[in-house]
């Protein structure tokens, strides 16, 4: 908290000792931790109070949450670009005048029909 070093403490100690005396010394660090506790305790209780006020959870949650949203958005975005081709060939009416039968088609088929009109 204060950073304070071993030799610091001991340092303010010596000092305690003397201008305090042995007899004092005790009740003067009974006090002092006292008041020292006394202050960690209202600060952490005004620093939950401004937490609870200012909703800090409730923030990061919603934020998390946008967050997660854009990713799904993101990836609804991928998948329906990833199959938007192959449905608009599938929605494409067959157009048979693009691609006039050949030769060798309308051979088959007039053997097809020859041999269909044999067999009944």
């Amino acid at each position: 908290m204060f950073d304070i070093g071993f030799t610091e403490l001991l340092l303010i100690a010596v000092i305690a000792l003397v201008v305090l005396g042995p007899e004092r010394l005790p009740g003067a660090i009974r006090t002092t931790a006292y008041w020292v506790g006394k202050i960690k305790r209202s600060f952490q209780s005004a620093k939950e109070e401004l937490e609870k006020e200012l909703d800090v959870d409730g923030i990061k949650r919603q934020i998390h949450n946008e967050q997660v949203m854009k990713e799904l958005e993101k990836t609804r975005s991928q998948v329906t670009e990833s199959i938007k081709d192959p449905l608009e060939a599938l929605n494409k009416p067959f157009d048979l005048s693009e691609n006039p039968p050949s030769d060798s088609d309308s051979k088959a088929n007039s053997a097809a029909e020859e041999k269909k009109d044999k067999n009944v």
